[in-house]
């Protein structure tokens, strides 16, 4: 445990002993000041305090809000449950869970709103917060594939607030916090809110989804990045980038950051990354940093202060710290190796991968294809693609109805019918990105199933069932990352596709008419859009998309200006951008 005197203390609300005008964070530009701020807590307090029961849950996508709400809830002495999104399943699931939900929850869902601000409360008001106090619930995916709540008690909060000080705030000193990941997992939670608003660190409101984001939102004022591997793995390929020369320090978090990638990222950041591993179970556990030369990178994690580690006869890796509520033993599924100078990872010991952040059972994908009724059997696999990007892969023998649209309306459609299946049961990084359908699962000579034999699979090009002379007119679609107001979506743009054809005979490729007609159709389907189509503006087409190709399209909706921005981009180069005006 750390002393209490290296300890920014969260339990005692430090910020009420700070000055009104301490700029707590900043949204599109514009300072909040602690008075501001603690009006937001005391108004949500009184909102909580006279409503019924005493479990809600929060999501909200602007950070300064989200703690507003957090910190009101807690003082009204009621239980936040963080969902990781607000999708229709996740809704239905916590609404058998809690009394009411707070925030950007779909109207169907009563959340509540504030209304006009009251007067600030006094100081005699802020009564420290009670250690034992469960104030958090997060989720995470379980061992059968449910989703597992795991409660937090404030002091565990309070332990690794103080631990991320005293092993890191000598290097963040007064920066402000910028972050390309969301509040609503434990990692953006800690980074983005409890630590830096115990430790008097202003942050950013909004979060940095795209690239043009984080060059918009970085100050022209020392600054920290928060982000992860799924957001690093893919800065190489962009070609807008923020001024880097006052950023003094760059986390990553939720999975470990391939060798190269970290590389890359010392390369255009001008800084090594930080790693910090650990689970929603656990807290942070340890963290790594690369060598000033990242080609002699030393793949061991080091203990975070007051963390203990240990190998189970099993290989796995076993935790005792003060982030856990008692002083046992943690088991975790991670399999490790414990030296004298750390320890190293070497995967899981069961079904659960890790994937861009996200905990994922590859057994319950299984099991809602099944139950789609579209398919007799089922297998799905991480496979790595270019640039160390994992994705899940599908393999299915299709049941009497998969086969009808199979043979009728091609293997798109029938792609389409099993992610419609999937989408509100699981996140869309777990949507699988290939598919293989077979007369048959292969088999060796026990009657097994191999990875190796369906990863073979992967590397012959997919059977492409088109009925009779019909081709197709879209790309194959699949959603990467997804919020409120931003979506990322992987297209694949088939060989047959229609309108190749005389654009142009000798070099097919596909017509800029068609691009900027999917980003509406897609953009559609992604945000509740203006139906009537104004205009395009700052339209420019750099590269051209040629059949088999697989682009990345950004989309990001603007609803106070009814515009949607769209930008096609792969390998590092842009292809298309614009920014589509709709209106009633």
């Amino acid at each position: 445990m750390l002393e209490q005197a290296t300890r920014p203390d969260l339990l005692q609300w430090p910020f009420v002993a700070r000055p009104a005008t301490h700029v707590i964070g900043w949204r599109d530009g514009l300072a909040i000041d602690n008075a501001t701020f603690q009006n937001q807590i005391h108004n949500w307090r009184q909102l909580l305090a006279q409503s019924t029961g005493t479990r809600y849950a929060l999501f909200h996508t602007d950070t300064l809000s989200f703690a507003a709400a957090l910190y009101g809830a807690w003082l009204a002495g009621k239980t936040i449950y963080l969902p990781s999104d607000a999708l229709p399943e996740t809704c239905r699931v916590l609404a058998d869970e809690v009394d009411g939900f707070i925030g950007d929850f779909d109207a169907n869902w009563h959340p509540l709103r504030l209304h006009a601000p009251t007067a600030l409360v006094d100081d005699a008001q802020w009564t420290p917060l009670t250690p034992d106090f469960p104030g958090l619930v997060v989720y995470t995916s379980g061992s059968t594939g449910q989703a597992q709540a795991i409660p937090k008690r404030l002091a565990q909060m309070a332990n690794e607030v103080a631990t991320l000080e005293a092993l890191f705030g000598h290097r963040l000193g007064d920066t402000e916090i910028v972050s390309t990941v969301s509040h609503q997992h434990i990692y953006g939670l800690l980074f983005k809110v409890l630590w830096p608003i115990t430790a008097g660190r202003p942050l950013h409101a909004q979060n940095a989804f795209f690239p043009e984001d984080l060059k918009r939102i970085v100050p022209a004022r020392p600054w920290t990045l928060l982000s992860s591997p799924a957001h690093l793995k893919r800065f190489p390929e962009q070609p807008t980038l923020p001024d880097t020369t006052q950023l003094r320090a760059l986390f990553s978090s939720g999975g470990p950051l391939p060798a190269d990638a970290a590389r890359q990222t010392c390369a255009l950041f001008g800084q090594r990354p930080l790693e910090v591993y650990g689970s929603s179970e656990t807290g942070g556990i340890a963290w790594r940093q690369p060598e000033a030369d990242p080609a002699l990178r030393d793949d061991r994690w080091q203990s975070m202060p007051g963390v203990e580690v240990r190998a189970s006869d099993e290989g796995t890796l076993e935790v005792r710290s003060p982030h856990l509520p008692d002083d046992m033993w943690f088991a975790m599924a991670d399999l490790a190796e414990i030296s004298d100078s750390g320890f190293s990872l070497h995967g899981r010991a069961d079904r659960l991968v890790k994937l861009e952040e996200k905990r994922i059972s590859l057994d319950q994908i299984e099991r809602l294809l099944l139950a789609s009724g579209l398919v007799t059997e089922a297998r799905v696999l991480v496979h790595e693609g270019k640039r160390q990007r994992q994705f899940i892969a599908a393999f299915a023998v299709p049941s009497p109805a998969g086969r009808i649209i199979l043979e009728r309306d091609g293997k798109t459609r029938l792609n389409a019918a099993l992610r419609e299946n999937l989408a509100n049961a699981i996140h869309s990084i777990a949507l699988p990105r290939l598919w293989r359908y077979l007369d048959a699962m292969p088999t060796n000579a026990q009657g097994k199933i191999t990875v190796t034999a369906l990863a073979a699979l992967l590397d012959k090009p997919a059977l492409e069932r088109q009925p009779g002379n019909i081709r197709p007119t879209m790309p194959e679609v699949t959603e990467v990352e997804r919020s409120e107001r931003t979506a990322v979506l992987s297209l694949r743009i088939p060989e047959n596709l229609l309108y190749f054809e005389g654009h142009f005979p000798q070099a097919p490729i596909l017509p800029g008419v068609v691009q900027t007609d999917w980003a509406l159709a897609l953009g559609r389907r992604c945000f509740a859009l203006p139906p009537r189509f104004l205009g395009i503006h700052a339209l420019k087409f750099q590269r051209v998309i040629v059949p088999g190709a697989t682009v990345t399209l950004e989309l990001q909706h603007d609803p106070t200006k009814n515009a949607l921005t769209f930008r096609l981009h792969s390998d590092g180069s842009q292809h298309a951008s614009g920014r589509i005006m709709l209106g009633a």
